[in-house]
């Protein structure tokens, strides 16, 4: 099968540079939802994410192949998130305790209380948590849950040691499925206080 990011990035590197425009279409509302996740600013997550698509113009002619060009990209756009919350000074980035305390398997999101999993409003209430998320957290599960992406692509796009990426991800999952257990709760209380507002 055809590789649409090959067969766009060898037209660019012969002269049309045009067709830059197309690597932008098709990769940029992944990763603007993975630089918001990490800035939680929309402004600051579209000056970060267009200074991620400039560097990887310049870098393109030395892009191997060794991954996909997306995990290529996203790793750009991760460091480049990351230097803007260091200089905010978000020490919860970098300061977050990656070694210890894990074990057994990812918390999953199966064991929640009865509901529709596939309805429009469990997914907004997942989403809405994830954003809640610190960015430590938030980019790891966005990557890993919503891209779709596997621990070795997220090893590749962060920089991350494995171990590290698989216990944030842990702490992620974990902190996702209480949040949501907890809106869930609080959705399920104030429906039954309007039902009995509602009695005669």
């Amino acid at each position: 099968m055809a590789n649409p990011d090959y067969e766009t990035i060898q037209r660019i590197l012969a002269g049309e540079k045009r067709a830059y425009a197309e690597l932008i279409d098709r990769h940029k509302d992944r990763a603007m939802t993975l630089a918001l996740r990490m800035l939680k600013n929309r402004e600051d997550a579209e000056e970060a994410l267009q200074d991620a698509f400039v560097r990887a113009f310049n870098a393109l002619s030395r892009f191997e192949w060794k991954s996909s060009f997306f995990t290529w990209f996203y790793r750009i756009v991760y460091n480049v998130c990351a230097t803007v919350l260091s200089r905010r000074g978000d020490e919860s980035f970098s300061s977050v305790d990656d070694d210890e305390g894990v074990t057994g398997e990812l918390p999953s999101l199966d064991k929640l209380p009865d509901t529709d999993y596939e309805g429009l409003e469990f997914r907004r209430i997942v989403q809405r948590e994830i954003d809640r998320l610190p960015p430590v957290y938030a980019s790891v599960l966005t990557l890993f849950l919503i891209q779709d992406l596997s621990y070795d692509e997220i090893v590749e796009a962060t920089g991350l040691p494995l171990g590290t990426v698989k216990v944030r991800l842990f702490r992620a999952r974990g902190m996702l499925r209480d949040a949501v257990i907890g809106a869930l709760d609080e959705g399920s209380q104030q429906s039954s206080q309007r039902k009995v507002a509602l009695k005669p």
